[in-house]
């Protein structure tokens, strides 16, 4: 079974700050991906949508194309995609990355770069997880 990550920035429409605006998306995501065999991760962060995304290709061109008719999202940016061995969040269908101040200063510095590093992006994400279920 193949297997691809992908990870995107996209404009958000609506407040990221809000906590009603991120739980609707992250439940969404979670029955959605859950359903699709993707797993990941999500930052929101000054208005933007930072996501690392894992699962069948088919799968990830589908979200892709919901992405892009998604009223909640504009400017979607692709940042990265390859075929990957395994899952780096498999345990999550999608999990909400916490932004911490030292986190929101990597991130913004990060997403600031024409060709922001996929791996650094992959493991801030997947520290800020692992940080929020402890």
């Amino acid at each position: 079974m193949a297997l691809e990550r992908l990870i995107y920035e996209s404009r958000a429409t609506g407040s990221t700050g809000s906590l009603g605006n991120l739980a609707v998306i992250l439940a969404e995501s979670q029955r959605n991906n859950a359903h699709r065999g993707l797993t990941g991760a999500l930052a929101a962060h000054r208005d933007r949508y930072i996501q690392v995304v894992e699962g069948q290709p088919e799968a990830l061109d589908g979200l892709l194309r919901r992405l892009e008719n998604d009223p909640r999202h504009r400017d979607i940016r692709l940042v990265h995609r390859e075929p990957v061995e395994e899952r780096v969040f498999a345990d999550w269908s999608m999990a909400s990355a916490r932004v911490t101040p030292e986190l929101a200063e990597s991130l913004d510095a990060l997403m600031a770069e024409p060709a922001p590093s996929p791996s650094w992006i992959i493991m801030a994400l997947h520290e800020a997880v692992a940080g929020a279920a402890h």
